[in-house]
């Protein structure tokens, strides 16, 4: 018994560093991290600056982390109410809104901070309208209308600029067109998931899309247009010389494909299943157009 009851301190401490790290949502930072990395790459000049890489990729993690964790303050209520989030660390009592709300502050403060001495101001300011429009405008508006959607999009197709910034010093067309594939992407992966959840979403009381029009008709057709502009801005990269003959055939292949998901849920807007196929799809097309951007 003393064995473990002396266990039980530690076993809390341990779940409440993982509630930390929950807040930070991991899968999303990962994601922004990538995307990051990638414009830095595409722009950096050789030899590599590989501090200055390390450098700009931390200070986007902190950025990142701290959007998930003041959202996640901001929408506890929501999430508690939706089957999906209700397990997160302030729903389910791990955490309280007080230490997340400290703890997404400091890792503001931290990203802006160190991304201003290290990467430059413009790269720091980049990164602060992510978190800052992400927070004051996507969040709020998602009780409001279904366009926040597209405004989400925005702070979601900023962290390629960051690493933009971070190695140039500027933003040129090219920046903006890494802006534009990972924007036209979150489209349609949002509306699949937005029809896959719309019964929590409609509990939470977000305004989304699926929840407006439940037969799903609207997502589906959204979905496939965004699914095929998508497929020209995402060859543009190399009439604009980012990038070879590789990656266009690369992404041609790739944004067909992921058009034809967006097909499959136009057809049938009420299945799960054609959400689900385009949902995996989304997770599939922006790492593979990544990895094309930095070997094509």
């Amino acid at each position: 018994m003393s064995v473990a009851l002396g266990a039980l301190p530690s076993v809390a401490g341990r779940a409440r560093v993982a509630g930390f790290v929950q807040l930070t949502k991991p899968r999303i930072t990962v994601l922004v991290v990538l995307t990051t990395l990638v414009g830095f790459l595409v722009a950096a000049p050789r030899p590599l600056p590989v501090l200055l890489l390390l450098q700009v990729l931390v200070g986007t993690a902190l950025a990142a982390g701290a959007s998930g964790a003041l959202n996640q303050w901001a929408e506890r209520r929501a999430d508690a109410e939706m089957r999906r989030t209700a397990r997160r660390p302030l729903p389910s009592g791990t955490l309280t809104p007080r230490e997340a709300l400290v703890f997404g502050l400091l890792l503001t403060a931290a990203g802006t901070v160190y991304l201003a001495l290290t990467a430059g101001p413009l790269a720091s300011a980049v990164a602060a309208l992510t978190v800052f429009s992400y927070l004051l405008l996507y969040t709020p508006l998602k009780r409001v209308t279904s366009l926040a959607t597209i405004v989400g999009a925005v702070p979601g197709a900023l962290p390629p600029l960051i690493g933009w910034a971070a190695a140039r010093g500027r933003l040129g067309v090219e920046a903006w067109v890494l802006f534009g594939i990972v924007f036209l992407w979150q489209m349609p992966h949002f509306l699949a998931l937005a029809q896959l959840y719309r019964a929590d979403y409609a509990r939470a009381g977000f305004r989304m899309l699926t929840v407006e029009d439940a037969s799903g008709a609207s997502a589906g057709r959204q979905a496939l247009l965004y699914a095929l502009a998508l497929v020209p801005v995402s060859l543009l990269p190399t009439p604009l010389g980012m990038a070879g003959g590789v990656y266009f055939a690369g992404a041609l292949v790739l944004g067909i494909g992921f058009l034809l998901s967006g097909v499959g849920m136009a057809l049938d807007p009420s299945s799960p299943a054609a959400a689900r196929r385009l949902f995996h799809a989304s997770l599939l097309y922006l790492p593979a157009v990544c990895v094309l951007l930095l070997v094509g």
